[in-house]
């Protein structure tokens, strides 16, 4: 049985096209990208060490083997992190950082009222779960008539994958599912296994299960909404860790004027007061 480390070198590997990395063309191959065997020597590691760590049987590779795997893939600076990452929940020792702590639901007075200064923005705390535990007033007008704030505990995860209105909501669903499908290897291991066993995959099918094995780093570009009302919303995102709270304070800025002056039509509509939602 695999790993999400072993599955995260294979995929990369097969990505790879041996010129790109200026090795020569060694003719047909059984699979696509780099071989086993030009990987192997560019890590410095034996071709037998490599397949076991693809296939799961060496869950435990030092800190030097995870860095010449980063070195000899080419990794930028997000894969590398989550290279690293995967080792670790693998059952690696690839960090000194303990286990992420189980996500917690409620959002600290001080970050609710970091949000009520930031209205009239457009904010909201979440996990890596998905789970959009407090939000401002600008944020339900622009998600308003989505059915993302319907559910009693929103989960933008949920929403994305099952709800048929969020393909029409979000002009670039696919980023956005590749975006919601990696954030779920970074939230609490346990929490996150058994969200997914109960609820989410039966019901997601296998478009969810292969972005969520794909290990795909997303660029998270200009987020893209296509309001009920008729108007398209371009928006940036500044994110803010609250790593003591496993919890995210995410603010969106239109990314032009014609955004802006759409997010103030939709602000003027009445809505409700910040919520907090546990």
């Amino acid at each position: 049985m695999g790993t999400p480390l072993g599955d995260f070198v294979r995929a990369k590997r097969d990505s790879i096209q041996p010129e790109s990395l200026g090795l020569p063309d060694r003719g047909r191959r059984r699979s696509p990208g780099l071989r086993r065997l030009d990987l192997a020597t560019r890590a410095g590691i034996s071709v037998e060490y490599l397949t076991r760590i693809e296939q799961g049987r060496d869950r435990n590779p030092s800190v030097a083997v995870v860095n010449a795997l980063a070195d000899a893939l080419s990794l930028d600076p997000a894969e590398r992190t989550h290279l690293r990452y995967l080792a670790k929940i693998t059952g690696g020792e690839c960090t000194a950082h303990p286990r992420p702590a189980p996500a917690r639901r409620e959002v600290r007075p001080a970050v609710l009222q970091t949000l009520r200064l930031l209205e009239p923005g457009i904010a909201m705390v979440t996990n890596r779960l998905g789970d959009v535990l407090a939000h401002t007033r600008a944020f339900e007008a622009v998600t308003s008539a989505s059915g993302l704030l319907d559910a009693e505990a929103p989960n933008l995860t949920r929403y994305v994958f099952t709800d048929s209105r969020a393909r029409s909501f979000f002009a670039d669903w696919d980023d956005v599912a590749d975006e919601r499908a990696f954030d779920l290897w970074l939230g609490p291991t346990v929490e996150t296994s058994e969200w997914l066993t109960a609820e989410l995959a039966p019901v997601a099918g296998p478009d969810f299960t292969r972005r969520l094995n794909r290990h795909v780093v997303p660029e998270r570009g200009v987020l893209r909404l296509r309001h009920p009302s008729g108007c398209e919303l371009r928006l940036l995102r500044e994110t803010f860790d609250l790593s003591s709270d496993a919890q995210q304070l995410v603010v969106f800025l239109p990314a032009d004027e014609a955004t802006a002056q759409a997010v103030d039509q939709l602000r003027a509509r009445p809505h409700g007061r910040l919520r907090a939602i546990s």
